[in-house]
């Protein structure tokens, strides 16, 4: 059995990667611990096999970069070395695709990170002090996944999805954006732990979204009509140029499929077949809760 820790009582990920793995009978035990106070350094790290760090601090009014720093960085430092100093085997750090600092693109091997915000900044500073605790006992996974999406889930988007409940009219646009949807990032994270993989990894759905597409189908689980029409696309194409919400509903924002932990590609010998529904369905549950039959 896999003992995991997650850290972050409330979260999101958190949870519904136990509740996905829970149907494994006696192959997985999570628990969760809060790392808002101190009571966590007294905690025992003897035992547990792996540590899922997805505890952060994500979007506050403050753009204080110490805050983000201290928490994000140098918190999860800490809780690193005292896990490996413990013998824990593998330590998973959720970051994010934001360390590219931007919102449109298509992000390869080969594209540096470049983070804007100041909670970007400090989860790549963690990532890299992170890679230099590995060793052969001692393994770190990076996650920097795409939007995550899923019901219950806050965020991006159900602002996207709350605009879409209430326009009446939506631009039909040609973009291509990477997401993931909850249920195949829980199973992503079941493969990771199962087969200890270690690196930076990069889950996303099999296939990249079109936000008109999106539009007409959380617009047909809420029974809501909604026009769809090219005649704004000229005002989006320039508002491309100077809105970074723009760029981030309308703009082109994708992973390679072909990076590390993307669908189908194989990491350390193991095969990432994590896609759990087709994309429609993933919509039908985020909207309604459940599957209608």
């Amino acid at each position: 059995m896999k003992r995991v820790l997650v850290t972050g009582i409330n979260s999101y990920i958190g949870s519904s990667f136990s509740e996905w793995v829970s149907k494994y009978q006696n192959s997985y035990s999570v628990e969760f611990i809060s790392l808002k106070d101190s009571l966590w350094r007294g905690k025992s790290f003897n035992g547990y096999d792996v540590i899922l760090h997805s505890a952060a601090i994500v979007h506050k009014k403050e753009n204080d970069l110490s805050m983000y720093t201290e928490v994000n960085k140098n918190l999860t430092v800490e809780l690193a070395q005292l896990a490996k100093q413990q013998g824990v085997s593998q330590f998973i750090f959720i970051s994010t695709m934001g360390v590219y600092g931007t919102e449109t693109g298509f992000i390869t091997s080969k594209t540096e990170p470049l983070p804007k915000t100041p909670y970007a900044q400090s989860k790549l500073e963690a990532e890299k002090l992170l890679m230099q605790l590995e060793n052969e006992n001692f393994r770190v996974t990076i996650l920097r996944p795409p939007l995550v999406y899923g019901h219950g889930c806050k965020g991006n988007y159900v602002k996207l999805s709350k605009m879409i409940k209430k326009v009446p009219i939506f631009p039909k646009v040609s973009n291509q954006r990477s997401m993931i949807y909850i249920d195949n990032l829980s199973e992503f994270l079941r493969i990771v732990i199962d087969g200890n993989i270690r690196g930076l990894l990069f889950p996303q759905n099999k296939h990249f979204v079109n936000t008109t597409v999106l539009a007409s189908l959380i617009s047909k689980q809420n029974n809501k009509k909604v026009l769809i029409t090219s005649i704004f696309n000229s005002v989006i194409l320039i508002g491309l140029k100077f809105s970074g919400s723009l760029r981030k509903v309308f703009g082109s924002f994708q992973y390679d499929l072909t990076l590390p932990g993307g669908p189908d590609t194989v990491v350390d010998g193991v095969v990432f077949q994590y896609e759990t529904m087709d994309f429609e369905k993933s919509i039908e549950i985020t909207e309604r809760g459940k599957k209608i039959e």
